[in-house]
């Protein structure tokens, strides 16, 4: 392999911000920050805002449009399609 031109491929510790959620996975991610892990470890420290712990689709707190008030069907009971005059 060509020296120089490869991505620095590491262990990468990840944590959501939202719940303090953390899951190390190896990544070529530029990361600012260290973190020392349970085990001593010391690895590069990368912070998301969301994660699959914290986001509402993964987690099953997802609301859904068709069950928030009855307004998709009143959206459609307002423009649904009549049918058109005939013509003479």
């Amino acid at each position: 392999m060509k020296e120089g031109i490869h991505p620095n491929y590491r262990e990468v510790c990840f944590l959501d911000l939202s719940n303090n959620a953390k899951f190390v996975i190896r990544s070529c991610v530029n990361a600012k920050e260290m973190i020392k892990m349970d085990d001593g470890k010391e690895m590069p420290l990368y912070k998301l805002d969301t994660s699959s712990e914290s986001h509402p689709f993964y987690t099953g707190t997802q609301k859904s449009v068709d069950n928030m008030g009855g307004r998709v069907e009143k959206f459609r009971n307002k423009f649904a399609r009549t049918t058109p005059a005939a013509k003479k």
